[in-house]
């Protein structure tokens, strides 16, 4: 089967307040991209990778007014997509919800959330994503309380064979330091904001932890925006986002081989999920964001991980219409992975 984890930029953005397709010439919130080229693309790059199972970060938002999962599955009916039901978790009030879209003739999906309930007290021992986490982040003996603004998807996924795995889909985000004045104070926040970072993907990988020692199969997929060797604070923490969730020596790891090519080598070519526009530079910038991480029982399976990049997957260059849907529909490109089950 076919699992993929996809970020899909200002998705929320091409749908009413009534959760209906905006299948209109009106510019989208992707530089010179209409909203109708933008939802097409999105079609047509999800039809192509063919998955059973595609977490989408920065899902259609749920609200009062509008139901995220009713909003995906009409943009699923519409387009004749395989994966034409959605899942989503506890929401959220970033516009950004983490959903599952998936083919229900293969697999049979839930929300699992597991960790206590801890109101506003907060727990040390992997609550609820959607609660509180107490964790101590500057060494006062004062725990900070830490919470998610996008809460992780559990999701208990059995396929029709009668296999099971749990799936947690992130979207890990340190806030910019926004209200900052001067570089000291920039500087001040901007670590105080990575540190509730570490703080969530220690929480994390608690909860991976706790599957890993109930013999559970797991896969951690999504958006870090963190990875080895990505930014100066790597230096000051001592280890990513990404390698905290991955595991240390000595525990039972996660593996995901594009980390595994960054962690390994310091030059020559690095895999990128990601291209952005560097304004000031004038030049774009590819990057790895997005992972799958698989437990070591999957690993033995011998999966197949790709990573749908319009310039660097010779398929997705050679297919021009699949490239240029690839570059329009996101700032992001799918990640996959391939596994018999």
């Amino acid at each position: 089967m076919r699992i993929a984890t996809y970020n899909i930029e200002w998705f929320d953005s091409l749908f009413d307040v009534n959760g209906r397709l905006l299948l209109d010439a009106e510019w989208s919130r992707r530089y010179n991209v209409t909203r109708v080229q933008q939802l097409e693309a999105i079609a047509k790059v999800l039809s192509a990778m063919d998955a059973d199972a595609v977490m989408v970060i920065e899902a259609p938002d749920s609200s009062r007014r509008r139901n995220g999962v009713e909003a995906l599955e009409g943009f699923a009916e519409h387009f004749g997509l395989r994966t034409r039901k959605a899942l989503l978790g506890f929401q959220n009030t970033t516009q950004q919800e983490i959903s599952l879209l998936y083919d229900p003739d293969v697999v049979t999906v839930r929300h699992d959330p597991k960790g206590e309930e801890t109101g506003k007290k907060g727990s040390h021992d992997a609550p609820r994503f959607d609660g509180v986490f107490r964790r101590d982040l500057d060494v006062d003996a004062a725990p900070e309380l830490i919470t998610f603004s996008k809460p992780p998807l559990e999701v208990e996924l059995q396929t029709r064979a009668g296999a099971l795995l749990r799936l947690i889909g992130v979207h890990i985000k340190s806030k910019a330091p926004h209200g900052a004045r001067g570089k000291v104070e920039v500087m001040r926040k901007a670590i105080e904001n990575r540190r509730k970072q570490m703080a969530q993907c220690i929480w994390l990988r608690q909860r991976v932890e706790a599957h890993l020692k109930a013999d559970e199969s797991v896969i951690v997929l999504g958006d870090f925006n963190d990875g080895p060797g990505l930014d100066e604070y790597e230096k000051l923490f001592g280890r990513s986002s990404v390698e905290i969730v991955l595991g240390e020596e000595g525990q039972d790891c996660l593996f995901d081989p594009h980390a595994e090519m960054i962690l390994s080598r310091k030059l020559g070519p690095k895999p990128a999920s990601s291209r952005f526009f560097i304004k000031r530079e004038k030049r774009y910038l590819s990057v790895l964001l997005d992972y799958i991480m698989v437990s070591a029982d999957l690993r033995k399976l011998e999966p197949v991980w790709r990573i749908w990049h319009p310039f660097e997957d010779p398929e997705c260059y050679d297919m021009v219409e699949l490239r240029d849907a690839l570059l329009t529909a996101s700032d992001h490109f799918p990640v996959t992975i391939d596994i018999s089950l």
